[in-house]
């Protein structure tokens, strides 16, 4: 949605003056008269007031913000003690309601699966029909990773023991979901929750998720956000749940260094940045790629003798041109070296290395020689007894 869902930051349009408690005045919560329209503006998003009370038990402290699905409100549970919760309040259209209603199933069978609460995925606490607006409830959590990154590590990256133990998180969460063929599909740090203490992640926002053997998945290269989209995708070929460890390898690499791993400005930029860390593509992917992109009408990236389209400017002219170029099969950039320049002095060498070689791995071009959720758990970077000795989260 373009923003934290769960974060502690409302915005002020939605809260009358200071932000208040439970305790607030009756007058903000009394009119609950007003027809219909007076709940839902022109584009279908749910007009809150502060200190409303939602589904009898649900009390408005303000709305956090809104996206292209959804408006969400940071409210108090009055039911639970005034536990804080986040409502997710979905735009009311047909479109959006069904995609809302696939979420909350996914989210279901997931905490259905975890009844110990121990796969670092979000609890989805509630679900409910509010004047015509899908409605899911879930715990709240103040920040996520990429506030995280920001408060703690920016431009520099965070210590390489903490990357570890949320890769470990992450890995446990990435193969709760792939045990249940559900693909995330946008895994990014702005979707995975931290806890007040910076110690537990939770992976959030299901709203792009889909089951690996849904009749109904349509194969669309634009799922995903782009600096974390698996390249597959970009080439318009098929894909499977390999696109979430791709895109926890990019997070990972962000987590330590500080900065976003791939940036390019469009799919072909993202190719050459991919192609500059790993190499040329396999031939057996640029045919697909051709014969994809043929079918949808689309000019390719690459030519027919497997050389790369790319894209630049002029320096002279500074018009958009296009360069053909043969891409070698050894990287331009070494991930070692990329890594190792972004280590401090209390950093262990070892452990850097160890992340390097699991990212060289993940972040393999071809999904088939990508290496698994469960490999990556095995792997001496991960320490595969921590999912067996985490205490209850709450």
């Amino acid at each position: 949605d373009g923003f934290d869902i769960f974060s502690d930051t409302l915005d002020s349009t939605a809260v009358a003056g200071k932000t208040k408690g439970p305790g607030m005045a009756a007058s903000l919560i009394e009119d609950h008269s007003h027809d219909q329209s007076n709940y839902t503006d022109g584009e279908g998003y749910y007009n809150t007031r502060v200190g409303e009370i939602i589904e009898g038990r649900y009390q408005v402290r303000g709305k956090i913000g809104a996206g292209v699905f959804s408006t969400v409100l940071s409210c108090f549970d009055n039911r639970l003690d005034n536990k804080p919760v986040a409502i997710k309040m979905i735009r009311n259209n047909d479109v959006m309601r069904k995609a809302a209603q696939k979420e909350v199933e996914l989210l279901q069978e997931l905490t259905k699966n975890d009844p110990e609460n121990k796969k670092h995925c979000v609890r989805l606490l509630n679900n409910f029909e509010h004047k015509n607006h899908e409605c899911m409830a879930f715990e709240h959590f103040s920040m996520n990773l990429r506030e995280t990154l920001k408060k703690f590590g920016k431009n520099v990256g965070i210590n390489i023991k903490s990357v570890r133990s949320y890769s470990k998180q992450m890995m446990i969460a990435l193969k709760h979901i792939a045990s249940l063929k559900i693909v995330h599909a946008d895994i990014k740090p702005d979707n995975i929750l931290v806890s007040d203490d910076h110690r537990v992640l939770k992976l959030c926002d299901f709203g792009s998720a889909f089951k690996e053997n849904a009749p109904d998945n349509d194969p669309t290269p634009y799922i995903q956000s782009r600096f974390y989209r698996a390249p597959e995708i970009t080439l318009g070929l098929e894909y499977n749940r390999q696109i979430d460890i791709w895109s926890i390898g990019v997070c990972l690499y962000e987590l330590f260094t500080g900065k976003v791993m791939f940036m390019g400005h469009d799919s072909n930029g993202m190719l050459n940045l991919w192609q500059d860390v790993k190499g040329r593509f396999p031939n057996r992917m640029i045919k697909r790629h051709i014969l994809s992109y043929n079918e949808l009408e689309k000019v390719p990236h690459f030519e027919e003798n497997f050389q790369f389209r790319q894209h630049t400017t002029d320096k002279v002219t500074g018009m958009g041109i296009v360069r053909v170029v043969d891409i070698t099969t050894k990287p331009k950039n070494d991930l070692r070296r990329m890594l190792m320049s972004s280590k401090a002095g209390a950093d262990d060498q070892k452990l850097v290395l160890q992340l390097a070689d699991l990212l060289d791995k993940v972040l393999a071009l071809d999904p088939e020689k990508r290496m698994t959720v469960g490999q990556a758990l095995k792997h001496n970077w991960s320490d595969t007894s921590f999912g067996k000795s985490q205490q209850q989260q709450g």
